[in-house]
């Protein structure tokens, strides 16, 4: 292993690595990548790769992410020749860096860069660039802080970002100026940077489509991967195994469970017009476990609670640093994280979200309350079903 510290730079072995930003446990961090160019700034907003936009250059650069590190798929040979440098950043959702603490990144060649936080005020660091010398790629700790958050360092760079979607009813815009019918403009995309973290102080999200479909809406379960000891006395390790799931409830007063356990992954064009897209046994996939629903059919929909299950492991939901996050078309990204110490060991299951059709729009509550099993959660939510013993 390499270590380097803040301003040492080294050369890349290979046009193709990976690069992991290790994250602390329960840290709100996002990283984006760059694409920059001999100005200093992108050409557009397709050279920004982040939570909503997570591949750039046809594949250049390319974005995962799960609870306990978010990490970069570099292939260098795709990277136009035009290009002077990638800057790797992180940014917080709230507070300074002077808060977080073990924060380093890795390269699968090796090469480990540790992120001196102390001290730090600012809610965004330039982690490191990669960039080329004499037709050498290499790469450099940067470590540098900048002031204000995500959108001040996207901005910073060329990126053009949204407006946020309404203004405020008590600022009036002017009337914008007549422009030469002679000179038509041509717009430029802007890049969206939203996203919603729900907490205990806000804990509630409208989202508004005027006809009541919302396409295909994705949610994603992932959690920290690392093994945690087990075993006869403790000297072997096993990861934890945690599930998504959904509990459904229609208009027609039908009801019913979306989720691994009993093998009912449900359906997307059908009854319960939802669909558990794979089973991650471990939580080694980077993408953790998705389900999706077909928001197109949400007005057939009373209420869909998102749940996670620990159906192997400790019951620990500190320990497993998960995090649920909502996609829905045009919508901010939501996220919750599931963070909080629940009062008994025995509680192996969170109810983390509740989606809710308000007039055919989606009111999403953040739950985060845990309990020692789905019939507990059933009572809790007044669903009303039978249930039995199962098995995956």
């Amino acid at each position: 292993m390499t270590t380097l510290a803040m301003g040492a730079n080294a050369p890349l072995p290979s046009l193709t690595f990976a690069l992991d930003v290790l994250l602390p446990q329960g840290a709100g961090i996002d990283v984006t990548a760059l694409q920059l160019y001999a100005n200093g700034k992108v050409r557009g907003d397709g050279d920004m790769c982040f939570f909503n936009q997570k591949t750039i250059g046809g594949g250049a650069v390319s974005l995962s992410i799960s609870a306990d590190k978010q990490s970069f798929a570099f292939d260098l040979a795709k990277v136009g020749s035009d290009v002077d440098k990638i800057v790797v950043n992180a940014t917080l959702d709230n507070g300074a860096f002077s808060s977080v603490r073990d924060l380093k990144i890795v390269t699968s060649d090796g090469i480990e860069m540790p992120v001196d936080t102390s001290d730090r005020s600012e809610a965004a660091l330039i982690l490191c660039e990669i960039y080329r010398r004499n037709d050498q790629w290499k790469i450099r700790n940067v470590s540098q802080g900048f002031n204000g958050g995500l959108q001040a360092l996207a901005e910073h760079f060329g990126v053009e970002v949204a407006a946020p979607a309404a203004a405020p009813a008590a600022q009036a815009s002017p009337a914008p100026a007549a422009k030469p019918a002679s000179v038509p403009e041509t717009p430029r995309s802007t890049v969206n940077l939203s996203k919603v973290s729900l907490t205990k102080q806000e804990s509630t999200i409208s989202l508004k489509k005027a006809d009541g479909k919302f396409g295909r809406i994705r949610v994603n379960l992932n959690w920290n991967q690392k093994p945690k000891p087990g075993g006869f006395f403790g000297m072997g390790k096993r990861s934890i195994d945690l599930d998504l799931g959904a509990f459904i409830e229609f208009q027609t007063g039908e009801k019913g469970v979306v989720q691994a356990l009993g093998n009912s992954f449900g359906d997307l064009n059908n009854m319960p017009f939802t669909k558990l897209m794979a089973d991650d046994r471990s939580g080694t996939s980077t993408d953790g476990e998705w389900l999706e629903i077909n928001g197109d059919a949400w007005p057939s929909f009373r209420r869909i609670l998102i749940v996670a299950f620990i159906y192997e492991g400790v019951a620990n939901w500190q320990e497993t640093d998960g995090v649920i996050r909502m996609m829905v078309p045009g919508q901010p990204e939501i996220e919750v994280r599931m963070n909080e110490l629940s009062t008994s060991r025995k509680d192996v299951m969170c109810a983390v979200a509740l989606l809710e059709n308000d007039n055919n729009q989606i009111r999403v509550s953040r739950e985060v309350r845990f309990f020692n099993g789905h019939e507990q959660v059933d009572r809790a939510y007044g669903w009303g079903l039978a249930w039995r013993a199962g098995r995956k």
